[in-house]
């Protein structure tokens, strides 16, 4: 998996190569962050952090994160209660088959730990088996950012290193399950009195005794308790209570035997597992066309200045205001002055002194005003002005709703830039102290771009 924060950037990646508009302007925050330090990951990081500004992604990467988590947890939870209440039920007599408890206890699991050291010596290079359930089970939503979110989950499942994350998990959940039958042994020893016996058809008395005696080796040495020869020849076919010294011999060989053949080792592949996942990791492709492009323009510099010819920034045309009809219209935000549009028009030497002449459609900022406006324009033959406040960012999706007025727009569209957007007004009338002065220049100029690549009219309130 990738680290959280891999994760926001490459979903910023996703999100912008599909032309989503974000909450912040990327070509603002990536002119902004060329004049800063760092390295070029930490600065990628730094991006997508800023280009999510409300949070919006982080959310819905935290909320799969979080349900996958809490899907572990639950499941571990259940396999911890399954594993005591198997044993529970198993230890109901007060003499119990010491060999067939502890090949309930240990068999199975033996079996799959082997089996999967093996699979993991023949298939060391292999992606991830794929039984992993989708997360857009766990997530559900028609959005362009909950889709690319669990489009971004699912490749990572198919990264190599995700066997080792499935890997982890699997032992967690036997370590769930065999600490559930030790806390269930543990209970039920402090509660009840057990005999310990042993018989066999098949094997002689003196293999079995050998057996025990092999089995509680390693438990011998941490420390616990193991029976001798003499208690071990004593348990074969007892049907009566035992003496209290030899029933808690065999209940240490029970219990060093759990800990020791069947948690231990399976701590130890889980340990190996998250090793393994933390070195064969997914991490971020800074190679791809995409970020290239990005670090290539924060590593642009002038070698020398005295050869270096800037080229003349964009100049919007000068709005050429017609003598019919107009409608005036604000993008995405009001203004702080009443009939705004008379700074424009009044210098236009067609005298607009009939409000008839003037239809003032208000503030076109969702898909309503906009459906409203385009079917208006549809039907009137008029000259829109719109205006446009400081705060607007011409982003993406900005620019979208300029296109879409000028293509319905039968006599053309000019804009008016409003309040501290123009160079003459006030540059501290809507100016906090995170938009300093030349910020505010720099985005006048970005929207004289933006005008002059699509040749639309800007109003010159000084002339």
């Amino acid at each position: 998996m990738l680290s959280p924060q891999d994760q926001l950037t490459e979903l910023v990646r996703a999100l912008e190569t599909d032309q989503h508009v974000f909450a912040t302007d990327p070509l603002l925050i990536t002119e902004k962050l060329q004049s800063e330090d760092g390295t070029p990951i930490q600065k990628l990081h730094r991006r997508a952090s800023r280009i999510d500004s409300n949070g919006a992604l982080a959310r819905v990467l935290g909320k799969i994160d979080g349900r996958i988590k809490g899907i572990m947890i639950v499941m571990s939870v259940v396999w911890c209660i399954s594993g005591f209440l198997g044993l529970f039920t198993l230890l109901q007599s007060n003499v119990v088959n010491f060999f067939y408890v502890l090949v309930c206890l240990l068999g199975f699991h033996t079996i799959m730990l082997g089996g999967w050291l093996v699979m993991t010596l023949i298939n060391r290079d292999q992606q991830a088996p794929s039984w992993f359930a989708s997360p857009s089970y766990l997530i559900r939503g028609k959005d362009d950012v909950t889709k690319a979110a669990v489009d971004l989950y699912e490749r990572q499942l198919q990264h190599s290193g995700m066997r080792w994350y499935l890997g982890r998990f699997s032992h967690q959940l036997w370590l769930a399950t065999l600490t559930g039958m030790l806390l269930a042994i543990i209970f039920l020893l402090i509660v009840r009195q057990y005999s310990f016996s042993w018989e066999s058809t098949l094997l002689s008395d003196q293999a079995l005794v050998s057996l025990t005696q092999i089995l509680g080796w390693l438990p011998g040495m941490v420390g616990f308790d193991v029976p001798d020869s003499t208690a071990i020849a004593q348990s074969r076919l007892v049907t009566e209570a035992m003496p209290l010294s030899v029933a808690r011999q065999w209940a240490g060989l029970l219990v060093g035997s759990l800990l020791m053949y069947g948690i231990v080792p399976r701590a130890i592949a889980w340990v190996f597992c998250a090793l393994m996942f933390r070195r064969k990791k997914m991490r971020l492709d800074i190679k791809q066309p995409y970020y290239q492009k990005i670090i290539n323009f924060w590593q642009r510099q002038v070698v020398d200045a005295d050869d270096f010819t800037e080229a003349p920034a964009p100049v919007a045309p000068k709005a050429a205001v017609s003598a019919g009809k107009k409608l005036v219209a604000l993008l995405e935000y009001p203004s702080n002055q009443d009939k705004w549009w008379q700074s424009g028009l009044d210098g236009s030497h067609h005298g607009f002194q009939q409000s008839s002449e003037v239809e003032d459609f208000g503030i076109v900022d969702d898909r309503e005003d906009m459906a409203r406006l385009k079917h208006y324009l549809d039907e009137h033959p008029v000259q829109v002005l719109l205006g446009i406040h400081s705060k607007a960012l011409p982003d993406r999706g900005t620019l979208r709703k300029l296109d879409q007025i000028a293509a319905h727009a039968k006599d053309g569209l000019i804009v008016q830039l409003l309040s501290d957007t123009t160079p003459s007004a006030g540059l501290t009338d809507a100016r906090t102290d995170d938009e300093p002065v030349n910020k505010q220049a720099v985005r006048y100029q970005q929207w004289q771009t933006a005008l002059s690549a699509r040749k639309i009219g800007l109003v010159d309130i000084d002339s």
